[in-house]
């Protein structure tokens, strides 16, 4: 052997986990999600109101904007649940069945584009006023403490009513005056992430602030985003049916559930015509608790501190 060790080589340590049976991020966040039973429900239930909304045309039984008559030529008015309208027909003569139906996708228009104009003017402010810091920071927060400072629904109807009542208006209105818990999240996030090593290193070698922000701290914060405008959402959908049912909202004859609630106003239909108003309000319940569980479900399955 010449003197010479041989030196045997040691085997290779062993991962814990075979290669095939680590789970990536998504996956361990989809099976946290898929346990949660009301999650699923909500996701579930929420995806056939979409559905139903987007093929409006297709199912609804009747025209939402006319009134239905009968074989001798007289207008249905609130008839009650029969054969021929199964939810009955409202003060108009005009089946409730096809208005809940386009009733949805009104509704569920306004908050998803009322919840996307809000979102991007709360990330937006968030990252700057959590990023770049100093008298930044301090012009940011002080807006949004303003904006706080004023009740929503107060808020929203001041300026629903300076403008002119319309479908549009009301998506605007509702983004405009709803960012503020958006922006004291991302803020949060973006003063927690960039004190991190990696954000520092990015710095030091000498990466522009924008692409920073834009592929070190943005997609990191992804999570509460979502989960934020997911809740967000419900509150849009309650806002908008507040203000359709004040008469500052979407107006007639375009359907939604809250200017559907305003017919509840009298005291007739409120105490015997129970099916004029019932379902609209019915939906709205629906889908605001659906859209929480589905909400709640998210923010468990995004946690990373989770087991799966």
């Amino acid at each position: 052997m010449n003197g010479s060790v041989e030196i045997q080589n040691e085997p290779p340590l062993l991962p814990s986990k075979p290669e095939w049976k680590r789970k990536t991020f998504r996956q361990a966040a989809w099976n946290r999600f898929k346990k949660n039973k009301l999650a699923l429900f909500g996701a579930i239930v929420l995806a056939l109101l979409i559905l139903s909304a987007l093929m409006a045309p297709l199912i609804a039984p009747y025209n939402p904007y006319t009134s239905q008559e009968n074989d001798l030529g007289l207008i249905n008015v609130l008839q009650a649940p029969n054969s021929e309208h199964m939810l009955g027909t409202d003060s108009l003569g005009r089946d409730l069945l096809s208005r809940i139906i386009y009733g949805g996708r009104v509704s569920l228009s306004v908050a998803l584009v009322a919840v996307c104009i809000s979102s991007f003017i709360g990330i937006v402010m968030g990252l700057l006023a959590g990023y770049y810091g100093r008298w930044v920071d301090v012009v940011v927060m002080r807006i949004t403490d303003v904006v706080i400072c004023f009740p929503v629904l107060f808020l929203v109807i001041s300026v629903a009513t300076l403008l002119k009542p319309n479908l549009y208006n009301v998506m605007i209105v509702i983004g405009l005056v709803s960012w503020t818990t958006m922006t004291r999240l991302v803020r949060g996030e973006v003063l927690r992430l960039r004190e991190m090593e990696y954000i520092e290193a990015s710095k030091a070698l000498g990466q522009n602030n924008l692409v920073i922000i834009g592929k070190h701290i943005l997609p990191n914060i992804m999570a509460p985003i979502t989960v934020q405008a997911t809740l967000q959402t419900a509150e849009a959908i309650l806002t908008e049916s507040a203000l359709s049912f004040l008469g500052v909202g979407v107006q007639q004859p375009i359907p939604s559930w809250g200017n559907m609630l305003n017919e509840a106003t009298s005291i007739t239909i409120l105490q015997f015509k129970p099916w004029v108003w019932a379902p609209p309000g019915f939906a709205i319940l629906l889908t605001i608790l659906c859209i929480n569980f589905l909400g709640d479900g998210l923010r468990d399955a995004l946690d990373p501190k989770m087991k799966t």
